[in-house]
């Protein structure tokens, strides 16, 4: 009778044994499947998150081939944007609103330490003679420097309209809130 029950418990703990088994190896696998659709789905978002980084480049770049400033001497490519609102100024060059984008004065700020772009950091390199490039839709010009000067942030008339093609750069004066450096550049006739 002894040799029966041994039996019957050897049955009983080996059944109990094996569901317990079953079941730890159902919880296994399904660990490992969330672990893995986890994964997937993290997959996913990074190669979703690529394609947007990849979009958003791809809009500036676009931005960039049709309305941006470059200066070769301080090494500056930089896209511009309507506007000289902090938003703004924070990704691009801004532009003047009132001023013009093609001919007559065109007026540009951007900011030159501190912030997350600094497009005009190197501005205060500039002389009269360098010349600074402007694209807008496709139409290149180019300005010879001719003036460089610190004025009040008081002063607007650098931003006044202008009958020839100038080019006018305003950015803050470092540790100097009450001044701005302006540059202005005249375009440069074909000869």
């Amino acid at each position: 009778m002894s040799f029966i029950i041994s039996i019957i418990l050897y049955l009983i703990i080996n059944s109990l044994f094996n569901s317990n088994l079953l079941k730890a190896h159902k919880i296994e696998f399904k660990v490992d499947f969330i672990a893995q659709e986890n994964f997937i789905q993290n997959e996913i978002i990074h190669s979703e998150n690529i394609e947007n980084d990849n979009a958003n480049i791809s809009n500036k770049t676009e931005n960039l081939n049709q309305w941006y400033i470059h200066i070769d001497k301080i090494s500056l490519k930089a896209p511009i944007q309507e506007g000289t609102n902090p938003e703004i100024l924070d990704d691009y060059v801004g532009h003047f609103e009132e001023s013009s984008k093609d001919l007559g004065n065109i007026c540009l700020a951007a900011h030159n330490r501190g912030y997350k772009n600094n497009y005009f950091s190197r501005l205060k390199e500039l002389q009269e003679g360098d010349e600074i490039k402007y694209i807008y839709k496709n139409i290149e010009r180019t300005y010879i420097i001719t003036k460089h000067e610190i004025i009040q942030n008081t002063d607007w008339s650098n931003l006044e309209p202008t009958e020839e093609n100038t080019i006018t750069l305003i950015t803050c004066v470092e540790n100097e809130p009450e001044y701005r450096r302006c540059i202005q550049g005249m375009e440069k006739l074909i000869e």
